[in-house]
């Protein structure tokens, strides 16, 4: 008889009473397995086995295992630390549901108040599917954590919200303090040096003064197990930052679309449930998430121009792409178009090769669900005012027709 035992997680499965057998037609144990589970917020559950009997094919091992033990996940208590603005705060909501679909408890802290004129929009008017779900909505000051979650107990904790180490340190000292077991953070892949050899990769070369980098820094010495997640731009149902909205104002309203530079720049869009997919899976393989960097982007680039076809295609409408040089023009390419003026392309190697990630992004059809919800809010008839781009198309003495 030979022994197997294997360990890594918190709920232990246990297998007996296998034997040996002379031939197809002796008898061999049937395993049943009965499944009891702590309370909700303990990492251990237990697996009870009682054997019966049925015949053995002719391809059943002579000889097997007497006890296997091993341990599968078991269901995590998660607090999601979530911005009240921006384009990040759909990646908390997006995680918390993926969460609470695999069988975990999941807290949402969004900063501010419940009552705040932020709540009503974008995906925090959305937050009750997440109470429906099973999840816990609260609100707050992340300085005060402490108080806010006072007497509270959670095995993994996510920050969405802060953007250098004065804002995520009281949620980090806080975590260790409670007995926190993995700690996550959202960080951004604009921290990168620019490079010649695009796409960024994890270990390319990062801003040292970047606020996202002290926050991984503090955290790699604090914290056993961590893990920090960098997004680029994304895409999704209750994203409330103009990206893709920004060209469909333009493409059903018949203007130019105005992009700085040649149009040629690489871009990374990523649809959100990708950026939740990819956490979810730390939360579930903590061991080889633990002291990673991760590009929680999509596998595949954009150019600028591309984006504006596909926005067009999706809406079903031609487009007219017209190309400046803000210098020229005398305007803040930050402030008339959505997108930086640059390269700004990442791959998500670390996910795919530590974790066993694949997205599912698909950019062309992903634009037809935003065009979709575009339409459906009616900001298709809503009156825009274009004074930049009037701006522009007057220093470039381009008519503007509409």
């Amino acid at each position: 008889m030979a022994t197997a035992v294997a360990s890594t997680s918190s709920s232990l499965l246990s297998f007996s009473s296998l034997s040996s057998s002379p031939s197809s037609s002796s008898l061999s144990p049937l395993i049943r397995l009965s499944l009891s589970s702590s309370p909700r917020h303990s990492l251990s559950s237990s697996l009870s086995i009682s054997p019966s009997f049925l015949p053995l094919s002719s391809k059943t091992p002579k000889t097997a295992a007497s006890s296997l033990s091993f341990t599968i996940e078991a269901e995590k208590n998660v607090l999601i630390v979530n911005t009240n603005s921006g384009g990040h705060a759909v990646i908390g909501f997006y995680f918390a549901k993926e969460l609470l679909a695999s069988g975990h408890s999941v807290t949402v802290l969004t900063v501010g108040e419940e009552a705040s004129d932020k709540m009503k929009k974008p995906p925090f008017n959305r937050f009750s599917e997440i109470v429906s779900g099973g999840g816990k909505t609260v609100w707050g000051d992340p300085a005060d954590i402490g108080k806010v979650l006072e007497g509270a107990a959670f095995d993994v904790v996510l920050d969405n919200n802060g953007k250098d180490l004065d804002a995520v340190r009281p949620v980090i000292d806080w975590s260790k303090s409670i007995g926190v077991k993995q700690f996550l953070f959202i960080s951004s892949a604009g921290i990168y040096k620019q490079t010649d050899e695009p796409p960024h990769i994890e270990g390319d070369a990062v801003k040292g003064d970047a606020g996202h980098v002290g926050v991984e820094n503090y955290l790699s010495e604090t914290f056993d197990n961590w893990a920090s997640f960098r997004p680029q731009y994304m895409i999704g149902s209750g994203n409330n930052k103009d990206c893709e909205e920004w060209f469909f104002d333009r493409i059903v309203r018949g203007r130019p679309v105005l992009i700085p530079g040649s149009g040629m720049q690489l871009s990374n869009i990523s649809h959100v449930r990708d950026l939740s997919s990819m956490l979810t899976t730390a939360v579930e393989k903590p061991d080889a998430a633990k002291g990673n960097i991760f590009n929680c982007v999509s596998d595949r680039a954009v150019t600028l121009d591309g984006m504006a076809k596909l926005c067009a295609k999706a809406a079903g409408l031609p487009v007219e792409i017209v190309h400046y040089d803000p210098k020229a023009v005398g305007v803040d390419a930050k402030k008339a178009f959505p997108f930086r003026n640059m390269h700004f392309y990442a791959e998500p190697r670390a996910a795919k090769a530590i974790l066993g990630w694949s997205g599912t992004s698909n950019l062309p059809e992903d634009l037809k669900e935003r065009y979709e919800e575009y339409v459906k809010i009616g900001r298709d008839k809503k009156e825009i005012k274009f004074e930049l781009d009037d701006k522009i198309l007057a220093a470039l003495k381009v008519p503007v027709t509409v």
